[in-house]
């Protein structure tokens, strides 16, 4: 390691430098880009992102980035562009479960219109009236289940047939679970219309 080189080494070294060129710059000669203007430097200068000089500007620009961050997920949200989407709706697989949900009608997103209802119907002092909100309760939970189950079955099987070498675990919750949410509320915002296959 600290030896001195041998000349077999010396003599490759010397061999590669005596082919270079040993001739210096010319000044004159241009370099392939113009200088910049001292105000345009100066701009650039001011422009490259400074590291924080303490800990209170740190958590500032932390905070702005996660500002920044949370409003480009909003906006993603809101209009289903997937590069800024949440990791939990992310994936041609989620899309295509989303998009299955929002293309049918289901008895679940009527649950709270319904559940409103059914409470101010409890509330009237009538037993026949009680007793039929009973009723309509009972109704509601069954045709839930019924059809969330039926969802579930179905939406396996399609996607099954669509994606056979995708990750297909927790996509069937996610969309049982999208179906609860009344559509005109439900994020990402549908883009498909009823009826309308995926």
């Amino acid at each position: 390691m600290f030896r001195s080189r041998s000349k077999d080494e010396q003599a490759a070294t010397a061999k590669v430098t005596a082919d270079q060129p040993q001739q210096p710059r010319d000044p004159q000669a241009p370099k392939g880009r113009p200088t910049p203007k001292r105000n345009d430097a100066q701009s650039q200068r001011r422009s490259r992102a400074h590291t924080p000089a303490n800990r209170k500007d740190a958590a500032k620009a932390q905070r702005e980035a996660r500002r920044a961050d949370m409003a480009r997920q909003r906006e993603a949200l809101a209009n289903g562009d997937e590069r800024y989407l949440p990791a939990r709706d992310k994936g041609p697989v989620r899309r295509f479960a989303r998009d299955y949900v929002d293309s049918r009608w289901c008895v679940a997103e009527f649950f709270l219109p319904m559940a409103v209802v059914i409470l101010v119907l409890t509330m009237i002092r009538v037993p026949s009236i009680q007793s039929i909100a009973l009723l309509l309760w009972l109704v509601l939970i069954v045709l839930i289940v019924l059809d969330s189950v039926l969802i579930w079955f179905r939406l396996s099987k399609r996607l099954q047939e669509r994606f056979p070498n995708e990750n297909l675990k927790g996509v069937k919750a996610y969309a049982v679970m999208r179906t609860l949410q009344m559509r005109r509320l439900r994020l990402p915002k549908p883009q498909v219309k009823r009826g309308q296959r995926p």
